[in-house]
């Protein structure tokens, strides 16, 4: 949490609140008795007193350690009040808005205390790499990093790093919002040439949702495929399941015990808004997300190297657990991890509802025939546009709201023709079912294509990517 200069701002309750200051008190003494730098423990305790200001700004009285603010219902626990309904609400497992045009993403980097990815990075990036920065980076769907230019100088030096990141298996369905990171994060392979690691955490989902460990095993081995199917190479990938590595891999399990002992049940109670009704296994899971962040969780790729950063592309949702880490690194000898985050993918209905894969109507999936994929566009997909064509043509649409243009913005990879749609919705010259039209002829070759390439990929192949092995690099 010391990572978070902003982090007052960020929580959404006093009880989060309160949370967070008895796990920055703790943070302050343990770095006292660790004999922390002067600096580290100077930022540490600034933190901690502005919290407290938060706080009593918040609540109307002074911390006290042992009395907590009065708690809401439990049924509302995770519930939100009507002054919260209004902010934006983004946890692990919640994304929430009012706003038809989606998050504010601007707040939201003020409130987790990361950096605006600016046209400077983006243009670093392309001088770095000698590649016309991918388009989620030119339209800022990838919005916001943390330490971006400490891999960037290390790569400029020749110094390695690698790339981490994942995907929860909760349904054999994935849509075409799942393959966001993993679309950017094949791009980033390629232009750097790097390692990259695939967590499957499978075991998150049978702690949070119900299924059986071998459905959730199940549903990872699925994912992989989908994911595969994206064109990773696999002289460079490693994609593990939790419930199949920790069992075999000594080095991962004894990063996972090293974060455990450095991250109090105050901080995650803090960070991750845990009950004392959650789970234990809930309780602990943030330290295995944490673990494939350090290079020596993989000594079969990195040897024991312990010094190799890690760079992480993910959605915004996922940046609590990094959070913790990049506070826990220092402490436990290791770099802090580097990310990049995305933004959200709306759901067909408007920015403002969340996809859900046990409603199909409610995205595009990775199944769905070239039909299928027609209908709902037409169907479902929540338009910008006027009431009438009279009105439509007079006032144009709005294309902040209209998800199909929002789609666009994600799979068009045509810069200038994007454009051109946005002057001609606007001005009213493109009605809603032609802007719908040129999304379906975008979507339907893209989802057909992946098709093809899922159907190539064998259990063997699965296999040999979720098999423990030395990558193409040499780590001495």
């Amino acid at each position: 949490m010391a990572d978070m200069p902003n982090g007052e701002q960020g929580f959404a309750s006093p009880l989060e609140l309160f949370n967070s200051i008895a796990a920055q008190g703790e943070l302050v003494r343990s770095l006292k008795a660790g004999k922390a730098s002067k600096d580290e423990i100077d930022s540490a305790v600034k933190l901690l007193l502005s919290l407290k200001m938060s706080y009593k700004a918040t609540v109307g009285e002074e911390y006290k350690a042992d009395c907590p603010p009065a708690r809401p219902a439990p049924e509302n626990s995770r519930g939100l009040n009507a002054a919260e309904a209004e902010e934006d609400f983004v946890d692990p497992w919640t994304v929430q808005t009012s706003s038809a045009k989606g998050i504010d993403y601007d707040k939201l980097i003020v409130r987790f205390g990361s950096s605006k990815i600016d046209k400077e990075l983006v243009n670093r990036i392309e001088r770095a790499t000698g590649q016309k920065p991918h388009r989620f980076l030119r339209r800022g769907i990838f919005f916001s990093h943390r330490d971006m230019n400490q891999i960037l100088d290390a790569y400029e030096n020749k110094k390695p790093f690698y790339l981490y990141t994942g995907r929860g298996p909760s349904s054999e369905a994935m849509h075409v919002g799942h393959l966001i990171p993993f679309i950017f994060t094949k791009w980033l392979q390629d232009v750097f040439n790097v390692p990259l690691v695939i967590q499957m955490t499978d075991d998150e989902k049978y702690l949070w949702k119900d299924l059986t460990l071998d459905q959730a095993y199940g549903y990872a081995v699925e994912n992989a495929k989908d994911i595969i199917a994206c064109g990773f190479d696999i002289k460079k990938t490693f994609i593990f399941s939790d419930l199949d590595y920790m069992g075999m891999s000594p080095g991962f399990y004894k990063n996972v015990v090293k974060i455990q002992k450095h991250v109090t049940f105050n901080q995650v109670k803090g960070i991750f808004g845990f009950t004392d009704s959650d789970s234990i296994g809930k309780i602990s899971f943030p330290a295995i997300q944490a673990a494939p962040s350090f290079s020596n969780s993989f000594p079969q790729i990195f040897r024991d190297r312990t010094d190799i950063q890690c760079l992480i592309p993910c959605a915004i949702d996922q940046d609590p657990y990094f959070r913790m880490t990049r506070d826990v690194a220092p402490r436990i000898g290791y770099p802090k991890p580097a990310l990049l985050h995305s933004t959200f993918f709306p759901a067909l209905q408007g920015a403002q509802t969340k996809m859900s894969a046990s409603d199909p109507n409610s995205s595009i999936f990775l199944t769905d025939t070239a039909k299928q994929i027609k209908t709902k566009v037409n169907k479902h997909a929540f338009s910008g546009g006027r009431d009438t064509i009279e009105e439509h043509r007079q006032f144009g649409g709005n294309c902040d709201v209209d998800v199909s243009f929002m789609y666009l913005t994600f799979f068009l990879e045509d810069d200038d023709k994007l454009e051109q749609i946005r002057k001609d919705y606007t001005s009213g010259d493109m009605l809603t079912g032609e802007l719908k039209k040129t999304l379906i002829e975008v979507l339907q070759p893209l989802i057909a294509e992946h098709q093809a390439r899922r159907k190539e990929v064998t259990d063997e192949i699965v296999k040999e990517f979720m098999t423990p092995r030395k990558l193409s690099y040499d780590f001495q």
